[in-house]
């Protein structure tokens, strides 16, 4: 076997190992994650997420996910907050504590002061023998049968676990509060993704200039309009009405079908019925129009009025497509 081979073998029975192991997780699901899933979502605190190594950075994960589909969280290292940091955990807080063994030091020293406080815990390990399954108000199950390390010691598949689980939480409390795609916007008002869920095409044709001319324009007119506007297209207006559009395709057919172009007018190469959209629909959903009928530009309309153009190369400078 040459080494590409190898390293795709690898790679192959790294990611069959942990698939393996998160669909198990769906046969050691019970009654104690519907149980902790219910008291997080009555809960009038925060979600605090704690855990030692590799764990630590899964809890933080979870963390984010937790706050961006609308149950506040927090990250608290555990050895941080047997050094100080206990002060993080606030009376009405959910601490959610992830670790493999469920026997570490830093977590047997931490859950006592946890139970303390009187704060509800959520133990999220592979040891239901453990410490932490023991002392836990709720244990969720992520045991594995082995890594995907062939020694069987660096943590990957129990952290994908542990990951999996968390965002199985999370998405249980998004669907049990009602958190629609218009909360998620609120949270992600950034990049991409943002713009998808709130950027509308009113956003767009605002920063961009409104070419029309009428149905009797001659066509030198037509193409100074197309030009000047930079968007590729201009709308054919008959009054206040949009009767059609040229297009600078309209215009390469146009040079190729006739001769003499001294008499021509917008009216006479102009396609009517144009595809158009309402400004207040989302940016992505005319990125969809644009793409299912093949085209560049659509006009944009605020209740039957004329409001200018939104072009795929909008899109792209968004970052929507």
């Amino acid at each position: 076997m040459d080494e590409t081979q190898s390293i795709l073998s690898t790679a192959k029975r790294t990611l069959e190992t942990e698939s393996k192991a998160i669909l198990k997780l769906v046969e050691q699901l019970d009654e104690q994650f519907a149980a902790a899933v219910q008291y997080i979502l009555k809960s009038e605190g925060r979600v605090v997420v704690t855990g030692v190594g590799k764990s630590a950075i899964i809890a933080s994960k979870i963390v984010a996910t937790l706050n961006s589909t609308g149950t506040p969280a927090i990250f608290m290292h555990a050895a941080d907050a047997i050094h100080g940091d206990l002060g993080t955990i606030q009376n009405n807080d959910v601490v959610v504590c992830l670790s493999k063994s469920g026997n570490t030091a830093e977590i047997k020293a931490l859950l006592p002061l946890i139970k303390k406080g009187k704060n509800k815990l959520i133990g999220i390990t592979g040891n239901m023998d453990s410490v932490l399954a023991k002392q836990a108000d709720f244990v969720l199950n992520a045991h594995v049968e082995k890594e995907a390390c062939p020694n069987n010691l660096a943590p990957t598949t129990s952290t994908s676990a542990q990951l999996a689980l968390g965002d199985a939480l999370a998405i249980c409390l998004l669907e049990l509060r009602g958190f629609s795609s218009a909360d998620f916007a609120k949270f992600h008002p950034g990049g991409a993704l943002g713009k998808k869920l709130y950027l509308r095409v009113a956003d767009i044709v605002l920063n961009n200039q409104k070419p029309q001319v009428s149905v009797d324009s001659g066509v030198k007119e037509v193409i100074v309009e197309i030009s000047e506007k930079m968007l590729g297209v201009t709308a054919v207006m008959d009054g206040e009405d949009v009767v059609g559009v040229v297009t600078d395709g309209d215009i390469r057919r146009m040079l190729s079908k006739y001769d003499n172009i001294g008499e021509l007018t917008a009216k006479d190469i102009m396609t009517k019925n144009p595809k158009s959209i309402e400004v207040d629909t989302l940016a992505v959903k005319a990125l969809k129009m644009l793409q299912d009928n093949g085209i560049s530009q659509l006009l944009a309309f605020d209740n039957g009025t004329y409001s200018g153009v939104v072009h795929i190369h909008n899109l792209i400078n968004e970052g929507i497509l």
